[in-house]
C-alpha cells in the first residue's frame, strides 16, 4: 500500500501534465473524449491481463451519491432506544436480518434486505476541520482517500490551484485500469442527470491526466429551486413554507418559486450540438467528420503527433460512435422512450428513478461506472418534514425498482451498486440557527448537521455478499464501536469487485509509479 505522504511528495505538479484544451477536438458535456496523452488501450488491456488477480464478478459499478450527507438515524441505522433528541420522530421497520431494523419509511428496501448489505461504520479520519464539510468530504469520498492534498483547505479544494498534486477519482481510476471495450464507443465513466449542478471537488482525473475524466451529462429539465437541493420533479427546497397557502409551488405571481419546468418526469436526450467547430450534422458525412478531426490533430503539440496512427484512429472512431448516441433510437442508452411504461413506473416517474433507469441502460451498453447524483440530503432544517414527505419515499421506490430490474435481467451479479453520501449527520437534533426563519417568516423545524465521524454505505450485487449488516455504532450513533472503514477501503472494495488487484499500478506523465490501492477491501462484504 502506498504511503499517502510519499504519493504526494513524489507526484508531479499540475504544470507537468500536458495541457489539454478540453474544448478542443471534441467536447461533450464539458469533458473531452479525445485529448493529449491518451494511453494505448491495448497496452492497458495487456497490463491488466498480466496482473495476477482474481477475476472480478462485477463488470460495472453504479455509484449513487446522496449529495449533502444522509442521516444514518433516518435510513439504515436508527436508534429506537435513544433519547428523543437523538432518536428523532420516526419509528422503525423490521428487516430480514435478525435483530436489525431500518427507518420506517424504507419498507420496500427492508423487504428486500436479503438483496444487499449495509456497512454502518464508514468514517473519515481526516482532521476535524476536513471531515465535517461538504467540499473536503466530497473530495475524500470521490477520490477514495483520507487526506486532502497538502496545502488545501475546505475552501481551496473546490478551486483550481497551481501545483496541486491530486489523487485521481475512483471513476478516473476505473477508466484507466478497466477501460471500456473497443466496440463500446462510450466513455468509461458517466455522471448524470445534472452535471451542471454538481460542482463538488474530487471527481477529476488528478495525476492520471484529463484524458481519464468522466463525462457529465445533463438529462433533466431545468430546475428553478432557490437552493437547487430538490428531488425533481418531486421538487422542493428545505426552505419551503409550511403554512403560507397562497405561496404555492408553480408559476404565477404568488408562487414560492416556479417549479413548473421540472414537474415533467421525462428526460431529454443529451444535446451535444455544436462542439467547438465539429457539428453533429457532420455525422451524415463520415469522411467530413474524420477530416475535421484530422485537421485538429495537426494543431496538437509536436510531442503528441508522434502517437501511433492506429491509436488516433481508434479514438476518432470512438468519438463518432459516441456522438451518434445523441440520436434517438433503440441503441441510444439515453433514450428512455424505448422503455415500456411498466418499466418506467417500476423505477418511478421522477428524476431519481429515471436516472437509475438510464444507469441500467448504460451498464448494458458496457459503461464501467455510472454515477447518479441525488440532491437534497443536506437536512439542517425541516428535516423530518422533507425526509418523510420527499426523500425517503423516493429512494425506497426507485432503488427497490432498480434492484428488482437488475435481478430480473440477470445483471445484479455483474453490477456493483454502491450508495452513500459524503458524510453523515449529528446524533443530536437541533435548529440550524436559534429562531431561524424562512422567507415566509416561519421558524425552521430542527434537523441534523454535518458529521463525518460515522456514516453508512449501501452495497449490492457485483460480488458483494447480501443480507449483511456490518458494524455497530455506540448507543447514540455518534462513533463506531466495531471496526470502522475509510474512503480508501470503499475505493479498494470497488476495485476488488471489478477485478483490479492490489498490485496494479499507474504512472504519471513522468513515469513515476503509484499503486491503485490505498486501502483494504471491506472483507465482511466479500
Amino acid at each position: 500500500m502506498t504511503n499517502h505522504k510519499t504519493v504526494r511528495r513524489n507526484g508531479c505538479r499540475h504544470e507537468d501534465h500536458p495541457q489539454i484544451g478540453r474544448r478542443d477536438l471534441l467536447q461533450v458535456g464539458g469533458l473531452s473524449l479525445i485529448g493529449m496523452g491518451l494511453g494505448d488501450l491495448s497496452r492497458l488491456e495487456a497490463d491488466a491481463a498480466a496482473t495476477n488477480v482474481r477475476p472480478g464478478t462485477a463488470k460495472s459499478v453504479v455509484f449513487i451519491f446522496q449529495s449533502g450527507g444522509p442521516s444514518p438515524y433516518e435510513t439504515w441505522s436508527p436508534k429506537p432506544e435513544a433519547p428523543d433528541t437523538i432518536r428523532g420522530e420516526y419509528g422503525v421497520t423490521q428487516t430480514h436480518v435478525a435483530g436489525e431494523v431500518f427507518c420506517e419509511y424504507l419498507p420496500k428496501l427492508a423487504a428486500r434486505s436479503r438483496m444487499f448489505s449495509v456497512v454502518r461504520t464508514m468514517h473519515h479520519v481526516a482532521e476535524r476541520q476536513f471531515r465535517n464539510e461538504h467540499n473536503s468530504c466530497s473530495y475524500l469520498i470521490h477520490t477514495g482517500t483520507t487526506e486532502l492534498p497538502v496545502g488545501d483547505t475546505n475552501a481551496s479544494i473546490a478551486q483550481p490551484r497551481a501545483g496541486r498534486i491530486s489523487w485521481p477519482s475512483i471513476g478516473s481510476m476505473l477508466a484507466y485500469a478497466a477501460p471500456t471495450a473497443a466496440d463500446v464507443g462510450l466513455p468509461a465513466t458517466i455522471e448524470l442527470p445534472r452535471g451542471n449542478l454538481m460542482n463538488y471537488p474530487g471527481r477529476e482525473s488528478g495525476l492520471l491526466g484529463p484524458q481519464y475524466d468522466r463525462l457529465g451529462v445533463d438529462l433533466a429539465c431545468k430546475c428553478n429551486a432557490k437552493d437547487a437541493a430538490g428531488s425533481c420533479p418531486n421538487c422542493f427546497s428545505h426552505d419551503d413554507p409550511n403554512l403560507d397557502s397562497e405561496r404555492l409551488l408553480g408559476p404565477g405571481p404568488k408562487a414560492w418559486w416556479d417549479n413548473s419546468s421540472c414537474r415533467n418526469p421525462d428526460f431529454h436526450l443529451p444535446n451535444f450540438g455544436q462542439t467547438q467547430g465539429i457539428n453533429v450534422s457532420l455525422l451524415e458525412n463520415r469522411a467530413a467528420l474524420l477530416q475535421s478531426l484530422d485537421n485538429r490533430r495537426r494543431n496538437l503539440d509536436q510531442s503528441e503527433r508522434s502517437a501511433p496512427q492506429d491509436a488516433w484512429d481508434a479514438y476518432r472512431k470512438q468519438a463518432m460512435r459516441f456522438l451518434l448516441t445523441s440520436r434517438p433510437g433503440q441503441h441510444n442508452p439515453f433514450d428512455l422512450s424505448q422503455e415500456p411504461d411498466r418499466t418506467r413506473d417500476l423505477y418511478g416517474r421522477e428524476e431519481w428513478g429515471q436516472g437509475f433507469l438510464v444507469a441500467r441502460r448504460l451498464v448494458e451498453s458496457g459503461v464501467r461506472m455510472v454515477q447518479i447524483n441525488l440532491r437534497g440530503w443536506d437536512t439542517h432544517q425541516n428535516a423530518f418534514r422533507d425526509l418523510k414527505g420527499r426523500l425517503l419515499p423516493s429512494i425506497d421506490h426507485c432503488l427497490s425498482g432498480f434492484l428488482d430490474d437488475l435481478s430480473d435481467r440477470g445483471l445484479l451479479d455483474e453490477t456493483l451498486v454502491v450508495m452513500c453520501g459524503e458524510m453523515g449527520r449529528t446524533p443530536r437534533i437541533s435548529p440550524i440557527a436559534e429562531g431561524g426563519k424562512n422567507a415566509s417568516g416561519e421558524v425552521f423545524t430542527p434537523g441534523r448537521h454535518h458529521w463525518g465521524d460515522v456514516f453508512p454505505c449501501f452495497f449490492a450485487g457485483g460480488g458483494i455478499q447480501p443480507g449483511r449488516i456490518i458494524g455497530r455504532t455506540d448507543s447514540h450513533g455518534g462513533l463506531p464501536e466495531t471496526e470502522a472503514y475509510t474512503p480508501e477501503d470503499l475505493a479498494a472494495t470497488i476495485f476488488h469487485c471489478l477485478g483490479i488487484g492490489p498490485d496494479r499500478e499507474f504512472h504519471d506523465t513522468t513515469g513515476r509509479p503509484y499503486h491503485v490501492y490505498r486501502g483494504q477491501p471491506i472483507r465482511p462484504l466479500l
